[in-house]
């Protein structure tokens, strides 16, 4: 039993910063790959970031501007956003992965605008 529990999202203005959690009930130390998705209404989920190995991965759109972390001792992975616009509105998810396993949270809404 895995669960995950996303936090940290909200309206901000561009330019503005957020910092989206996403709790596990397990130690996340024994997940071998943690992402981060995004959905905006009516499209497909968008690979974000990734954090595997000690090594990360961004989507073009976000890369530097975003950053992907983890706490094992909190069992937390972390995904720091700034300068954020208006077109990274969006619910995002993280999902952590175990061998063949996957783990979804329930995500987290992200709301960019003036």
């Amino acid at each position: 039993q895995v669960q995950l529990v996303e936090s940290g999202g909200g309206l901000v203005q561009p330019g503005g910063s957020l910092r989206l959690s996403c709790a596990a009930s397990v130690s996340i130390s024994a997940f071998n790959i943690m992402r981060w998705y995004r959905q905006i209404p009516g499209k497909q989920r968008e690979l974000v970031a990734t954090i595997s190995g000690g090594s990360t991965d961004y989507a073009d759109s976000v890369r530097g501007r975003f950053t992907i972390s983890k706490d094992d001792a909190e069992n937390t992975v972390y995904l720091q956003l700034n300068r954020l616009k208006p077109e990274d509105t969006a619910v995002y998810f993280c999902n952590l992965v175990r061998g063949w396993s996957g783990y979804w949270g329930q995500g987290t809404q992200v709301t960019v605008s003036s």
